[in-house]
C-alpha cells in the first residue's frame, strides 16, 4: 500500500477514447473504397475536432502523414482548449491506411499522450527498427542480437519450446532475410500487412497467440506502441532507421545517434502516459465499427501506465443525434 493513499486523479485515456472513436467511425465510411488518403483525411479531421474539445494544452510531437503523403496532424500543432495539463501527443489516425482502403482486417485509430517534454521526437526519421515482447519476456531480448538468439532466449525465459513461439513481422520486402531466419529457428510467424501498433500490443495481450515482434515500421507507431506497452508492463526496443542517405545525414546533423537503443522508457519518459485505440476494421485485438439502423457501435482499448489499468470499452453511437450538434461528418 502507498504511504500516502490518494483518490484516483484524472485519467486522460477515458477522454481520449472519444478521439479515437470519432476517427474510427469517420475512417470506416471509406472502408474498402480504395482511397487511403480520403480515409486518412476523414480520420484526421474527426480526431482534430475532438482533441480540441479536451481540457489540455497539447502539442503534437509525432504527427501522421509524412511517410504516407496523406493529410496530417502536423508536428508542433497545438490541440486542446489550452488549459492544464501540458502534454505531448503522438497520433496515428489510421494505423493501417491500406487495410482500411482495401477493407482488410486490423486497422485501428490510435493516440498516445504523455506529460510535456517526456515524448521522444525522432526528427527526420520516420522509420524505426523494433523488437517487442510482453511482460513475461522482459529482459530476454536485445535488438542488437540476432533473431535466432532472441527467439532462443525468449523460449528459455518462457519455459517453452521454440516451435510453440509466434513472431509477428510486417510483410515487407525489406524483411525477407528476417523472415527466413525466424523460419529457420522453427518458430512460427504471423505476417501482418500493416498495423504494427496492434502487433506490438499483441505480444503483451493475454491469449493473443503472439510472443515477439520484429522488424522495421513507423516511428509514430513505435512511440504509440511504447505507451501501450508501458501500461501492460511489456518491453520495446527500437533503433532509428533512416530510409536513405539524405535522411541519415539529416538525422546525424540534428544530433541523433543512430546506433543508440531506445527503450519504451526512452520513447516515453515517466510513468503517466495514456493510450487509446479504437477498431476501424475487425481485427484480432478489437472489433471494427459496425453500422446499424440506429447508428453504429465501436470497441476501444484504453490504458494508463501509472495504474496499469487496461479497459475494453464497447460503445453505441446514435448518429442521428450526433448529427444535430456535431461538426464531424459521420
Amino acid at each position: 500500500m502507498p504511504t500516502s493513499p490518494q483518490a484516483p486523479d484524472r485519467n486522460l485515456a477515458l477522454e481520449l477514447v472519444r478521439v479515437t472513436e470519432a476517427a474510427a467511425i469517420a475512417a470506416n465510411r471509406w472502408m474498402g473504397r480504395g482511397d487511403k488518403n480520403a480515409a486518412d483525411g476523414a480520420a484526421v479531421n474527426a480526431m482534430r475536432v475532438v482533441l480540441n474539445s479536451i481540457a489540455m494544452d497539447g502539442v503534437v510531437v509525432i504527427g501522421e502523414g509524412e511517410k504516407d503523403e496523406a493529410p496530417m496532424l502536423f508536428n508542433g500543432e497545438h490541440l486542446g482548449d489550452g488549459s492544464s495539463p501540458q502534454v505531448d501527443i503522438a497520433v496515428d489516425p489510421i494505423d493501417g491506411t491500406t487495410l482500411t482502403a482495401l477493407g482488410r482486417a486490423g486497422a485501428l485509430a490510435v493516440i498516445a499522450v504523455a506529460p510535456r517534454g517526456t515524448m521522444f521526437n525522432p526528427g527526420p526519421c520516420v522509420y524505426m527498427d523494433k523488437i517487442a515482447v510482453g511482460p513475461r519476456g522482459r529482459g530476454s531480448v536485445d535488438i542488437n542480437a540476432s533473431p535466432t538468439e532472441n527467439i532462443g532466449r525468449l523460449a528459455e525465459q518462457l519455459h517453452q519450446d521454440i516451435p510453440d513461439l509466434t513472431a509477428v513481422i510486417l510483410d515487407r520486402d525489406r524483411h525477407g532475410d528476417l523472415i527466413e531466419e525466424v523460419r529457420s529457428t522453427g518458430a512460427r510467424i504471423r505476417l501482418i500487412t500493416d498495423g504494427d501498433v496492434a502487433g506490438a500490443i499483441s505480444t503483451a495481450w493475454p491469449n493473443s497467440g503472439a510472443d515477439i515482434l520484429f522488424g522495421v515500421g513507423g516511428t509514430p507507431e513505435g512511440v504509440i506502441a511504447a505507451a501501450a506497452l508501458k501500461a501492460l508492463d511489456g518491453e520495446l526496443q527500437g533503433k532509428l532507421y533512416p530510409r536513405n542517405a539524405t535522411e541519415r545525414q539529416a538525422a546525424i546533423d540534428a544530433g541523433y545517434d543512430l546506433d543508440v537503443v531506445l527503450t519504451e522508457d526512452d520513447l516515453i519518459k515517466g510513468d503517466n502516459c495514456f493510450f487509446s485505440a479504437t477498431g476501424i476494421t475487425d481485427g484480432e485485438l478489437l472489433q471494427g465499427v459496425r453500422f446499424h439502423d440506429s447508428g453504429c457501435s465501436t470497441q476501444s482499448l484504453v490504458m494508463r501506465s501509472r495504474s496499469g489499468t487496461a479497459r475494453k470499452i464497447d460503445a453505441m453511437h446514435p448518429l442521428k443525434k450526433l448529427a444535430e450538434f456535431s461538426s464531424i461528418t459521420f
